[in-house]
């Protein structure tokens, strides 16, 4: 067996092999237009794969899919060095158990040998973008969600060979970003002892109004995190001479602009430390802010002008956005030569296109379903291949305690933000939090059940995978840490110590897939079974390491020892600590 091959690679060459022994005898077949495909048995009784290759084939070759398994069980039962059983089951199922022997030497070779992860052959460097949540406020619950996700993402095509950047964008220019300003600037005045007006004006109110009449804009902040930074602004020995004075001129829009730089840049200290705390590293912070200033956004025109998908409208510059399967074209510079979001947007993936990315990969939240096309659009006009640009909708998360969702609203200021539920999660927040966001697919809204992650006990799936890590820890602790490969390979194979080697085997694979596919919620469905293996295996009446002969328990522990790095790497992927140990004082 290769270094970098997976068990599933294994059995799928093997297969590959005896599906060109029985069709030999078809010298006219185009062997590429045969399906031949492995999974995992639905039923473990059944074996640990299977194959519809003689449901799926026997059109093309002329047989009874009776036949066609029959006489491929027949080609594969002479690799006796591979397969402890090979049959079939109607109306067309070829099943394949592995030898023992062949696992522990594949653990060997792999999981032993610190060989974790097969590597691609071809590795790419990718632009991670996620979590970039406006710097206006705390980071809610989906960024978190995204946080968690995004990181676990990285470290899974990390681990399988590609070299990944992970980015932040921050969008820190713009209407939206003045509005925090002014909202900022009102609790200023407030704390001054002007009067205000904290009633959401019209949409229509001049901002000039706004600013005279002290009055909270329509779109504006209302979030107590806002009187904080106010407070913090007037206590700050370099900047409240600056307001003072300002104030005192009544220069409020040059003030309410310095007042949105300074709370973008608190909001984004905020941010990095809940990231930090939730084990969340960038490798880049992008600053929208940075593009303006080098007049990078408005001269990515003259790229889209030269693909010829811009074309005027009312004074309006707009991009054929309909070509690509948006449900309309897209102006991205107004009549007044101000440029829209969405040429922002577009300069700044075409920087990361500057920059070198083979792949560019965007998480975004569950409200920009509708944006995917035009932005993908807009990529593919500076000829940058659709395939090599993905968006990943990161939907909703819903809180439930006892049953019911807990109602979350941003506007108010009394959203739960990410902190505040790593807060309400206790000591282990971190560990709890990022296991239940990754536990579920991002494109599907997410129940996270409080109560259940509150739960300390081996009912919650986060602890029940620590207990079974400390568990193997406290085994060595007892009969010490020696191990044999030798023992392991006389042991006795019961059926739990066989189901567990493979369940050990597949870690691989599991992996490379999870990456592949970029879904880090298959690592805990893998990491889930495979405790259960463990714990069947930890109760069964033979696999006790302290009431066994010498002999015996360092075989047992070699298993014991592969069984220890599958769990503490996996759990390090998804960026959950693995302990020694677990009582109440940990």
């Amino acid at each position: 067996m290769k270094e970098t091959e997976t068990l599933k690679q294994i059995v799928l060459k093997v297969l590959e092999e005896g599906v060109k022994e029985i069709t030999s005898a078809f010298p006219d077949l185009d062997q590429s237009s045969l399906k031949i495909k492995i999974e995992y048995s639905r039923d473990e009784k059944f074996g640990d794969y299977s194959t519809s290759f003689a449901l799926e084939n026997s059109k093309l070759l002329k047989k009874n899919p009776v036949q066609v398994s029959q006489d491929l069980v027949a080609a594969l039962q002479k690799r006796t060095d591979l397969f402890e059983t090979v049959d079939f089951t109607p109306p067309g199922f070829v099943n394949f158990r592995i030898l023992p022997s062949f696992l522990l030497k594949f653990i060997e070779s792999s999981i032993l040998s610190g060989n974790y992860y097969p590597k691609v052959s071809n590795p790419l460097k990718i632009n991670l973008e996620f979590v970039s949540a406006n710097p206006t406020g705390p980071l809610n619950i989906v960024s978190a969600r995204a946080a968690a996700m995004g990181d676990a993402m990285a470290s899974l095509l990390k681990a399988i060979g590609h070299k990944v950047d992970k980015e932040f964008y921050i969008n820190d220019f713009g209407n939206q970003v003045f509005l925090l300003g002014v909202s900022t600037l009102v609790r200023i005045r407030e704390l001054k002892g002007e009067s205000s007006s904290i009633q959401e004006a019209e949409d229509t109110t001049p901002i000039e109004t706004i600013l005279e009449k002290n009055i909270l804009p329509s779109e504006g902040y209302r979030g107590e995190y806002i009187k904080d930074i106010a407070s913090s602004l007037l206590k700050d020995a370099t900047k409240s001479p600056q307001i003072e004075s300002l104030l005192k001129e009544k220069k409020y829009r040059e003030l309410a602009e310095l007042c949105s730089v300074w709370t973008v840049e608190d909001n984004l200290v905020w941010q990095r430390k809940d990231l930090d705390a939730f084990g969340v590293e960038f490798d880049n912070y992008f600053s929208e802010k940075t593009l303006h200033d080098a007049d990078k956004v408005l001269t990515v025109m003259k790229d889209l002008e030269k693909s010829g998908k811009i074309f005027e409208e009312d004074g309006k510059k707009v991009f054929r956005s309909t070509e690509y399967g948006d449900d309309k074209d897209r102006v991205v510079v107004r009549d007044d030569g101000r440029p829209t979001y969405l040429l922002a947007d577009i300069a700044y993936h075409k920087n990361k296109i500057e920059r070198g990315y083979d792949r560019i990969i965007d998480i975004w939240g569950p409200d920009h379903h509708g944006y995917i096309a035009r932005l993908s659009g807009a990529i593919q006009s500076l000829n940058y291949p659709k395939e090599n640009f993905k968006v990943i909708i990161a939907q909703q998360v819903n809180l439930l305690e006892s049953g019911q969702k807990v109602k979350m609203s941003k506007r108010a200021g009394s959203f739960q933000t990410m902190s505040d539920l790593i807060g309400f999660l206790g000591k282990h927040g971190k560990d709890v939090g990022r296991y239940f966001f990754v536990m579920r697919s991002l494109d599907a809204p997410l129940d996270f059940d409080l109560d259940l992650a509150k739960d300390e006990s081996d009912k919650n799936p986060v602890f029940y995978l620590q207990y079974a890590h400390a568990r193997i820890c406290s085994i060595f602790r007892e009969v010490g840490n020696e191990t044999s490969a030798e023992e392991a390979s006389k042991l006795e194979m019961s059926e739990e110590r066989k189901r567990l080697l493979f369940w050990i085997a597949r870690y691989p694979e599991e992996i490379l897939d999870s990456a592949n596919a970029m879904e880090p919620h298959r690592v805990t469905n893998y990491l889930q079974s495979f405790a259960k293996a463990f714990t069947i295996f930890y109760l069964g009446r033979n696999n006790r390491l302290k009431d066994a002969t010498p002999e015996v328990r360092l075989g047992l522990a070699r298993i014991c020892l592969a069984s220890r790095d599958i769990l503490f790497q996996g759990l390090s992927l998804i960026g959950v600590s693995a302990p020694e140990r677990m009582d109440k004082e940990s």
